[in-house]
């Protein structure tokens, strides 16, 4: 938790621009924080978390650079400091998630994004990482290779496998498979288009 003593640390008084920025990101920073945590409420934490580090090192903020990326990359670091806190800890133990995900969906939508889901998690965590801040996120290659330090093709390379992979996770073997429903498939057969 954040105490009085860091979000008082700074010294600079933040700028107007620097808290409208803040305002502003705050919706693309809870996409990226539930896209990482899985969880709204984990994910409202994060941000909270992000906010009250950046606002108490605004000193360290360099104005006329990436606030979109400063902001990305505290909350990308609070959330895996945060998880090596607790990896040690038993998640689920009551078995409320389990429940949770062994509900069928009541319509297709939900049963695909589900499934997209779990596919999305079976990706190598580097590789779903770049393939949320550039597919869902909407940041571009080369803000995404600053967050995570490294090359811009290598973030490139990293959406590319990740999206590939995620084609062969859900069965989609042609742009046609794309929202088919499973009554589709059975009428039809899996891969032919309608």
């Amino acid at each position: 938790m954040t105490s009085d003593a860091q979000i008082t640390k700074s010294t600079t008084p933040p700028s107007i621009e620097f808290r409208e920025g803040l305002i502003k990101e705050m919706p693309n920073l809870r996409a990226f924080a539930i896209s990482l945590s899985g969880r709204h409420a984990q994910a409202d934490d994060l941000v909270q978390e992000t906010l009250l580090k950046a606002w108490s090192n605004v000193g360290s903020f360099t104005p006329g650079t990436n606030l979109r990326a400063w902001l990305f990359t505290i909350l990308r670091n609070t959330f895996y400091s945060s998880h090596r806190r607790t990896s040690r800890e038993v998640q689920d133990t009551d078995g409320i998630f389990s429940e949770r995900v062994s509900v069928p969906a009541p319509q297709d939508s939900a049963i695909d994004m589900a499934d997209f889901r779990i596919a999305l998690e079976k990706l190598p965590e580097d590789q779903r990482e770049a393939l949320i801040m550039v597919g869902a996120s909407g940041l571009s290659y080369e803000e995404a290779a600053e967050i995570c330090g490294v090359a811009v093709g290598t973030i490139k390379s990293r959406v590319n496998r990740a999206r590939a992979r995620l084609a062969i996770l859900l069965g989609i073997v042609a742009v046609p498979d794309l929202g088919r429903t499973s009554a589709e498939d059975a009428a039809t057969g899996p891969g032919s288009s309608v």
